[in-house]
Formats: structure tokens, sequence, C-alpha cells
């Protein structure tokens, strides 16, 4: 049995919900949401309350109940505070910056890397430091664990793009005799 599917979700003040058709329509004052669900779990808009219900008693259902509330949650959560993720972008001559609708990366290669920015997201970088944040927490963790992917930090002087609050394990490196 799914702890967060039996919980009813409240929806906040401000945040309209409609369900019609399988897809889940959310608007509030920071965005509008919309996503698609399979028909396992039968969602009612009950007032100012959502509740899940799940339609069989199988295995399939049964994670797909609590994994419907997780993602309504972040929807409702999203449209009224946008989710936001820092890199840091660390190393000599390392550095970003965002021309357009591209997030232009010198991090060590011959040239630069060029990366187009999901339209639903907003960028902004200062001094090294990328924020990333939008009202869908899959669209920014993903596109915030691309950028990362591009030059992961490395383990003898940290340089690379990593988390703000992320810990690089240090290795020692040579010694000298």
């Amino acid at each position: 049995m799914s702890r967060v599917g039996k919980q009813t979700i409240l929806i906040p003040k401000n945040t309209e919900v409609k369900f019609s058709a399988g897809s889940l329509d959310v608007k509030g004052p920071k965005g509008n949401l919309s996503k698609k669900f399979k028909d396992v779990v039968e969602i009612k808009i009950d007032g100012q309350n959502i509740i899940l219900v799940p339609k069989k008693d199988d295995l399939q259902t049964q994670a797909l109940w609590g994994t419907y509330a997780s993602h309504i949650l972040n929807m409702l959560e999203g449209v009224n505070n946008p989710y936001v993720k820092k890199l840091v972008v660390e190393g000599i001559g390392f550095k970003a910056e965002v021309s357009g609708a591209d997030l232009v990366l010198n991090v060590g290669f011959s040239h630069q890397v060029k990366v187009p920015i999901p339209a639903e997201l907003k960028v902004v970088s200062e001094k090294n430091i990328l924020t990333i944040s939008g009202a869908d927490k899959e669209m920014v963790s993903q596109f915030a664990a691309e950028v990362r992917s591009l030059k992961k930090p490395e383990p003898y002087k940290g340089k690379g793009i990593r988390y703000e609050n992320e810990v690089v394990r240090r290795k020692q490196g040579k010694k000298s005799v």
C-alpha cells in the first residue's frame, strides 16, 4: 500500500487543477503544467482536494499510485514556487554564459560547447554559477544533469561542473621525493 497515495492532496490558493481525458492540467501564478496519466489510478478533484484511488489491486497499480501522487505534488509545488538548481563551473579559463536561447560553455575543450535551453526553463549565469529554474521539477533536474555531464568534476583539482552543494572527493596526486 502506498503511504503517499493514500493521503489527500490539498490544492494551494491561486491554483487551478483540471483533469480530463487522462491529462492533468495545473495552472498557478508561476506557470502552467500538463501531464498525461495512465488510466490505472482514478484521479478525483473534490473542491480543494485531490484524491487518488487505484482501480486494480496489482503490483504495478500500487507502484503507480504513489508515483502519481508524487508527480501531482511536484506539479502543484512547481507552479507556485519554481524549482531551482545551481551549478558551479570551476577551473582556470572555465566559464559559462547565456547567449540568446543557448548556454555557451568554455570548459577546457578546443571548442565552445553550445547547449540549447528549453523554452520552459530560465537560466542565469553569474560569476561561473549557473542558476536553472522552472516549474517542472523533472525538466530542471534533467537539464542540470545534462549540463553537468559535459564536464564532470575531476578528483585531483576539482575542475569541472558540479552542483552547488556537491562534495567532490579529492585525491592526493603524485608525491615528489
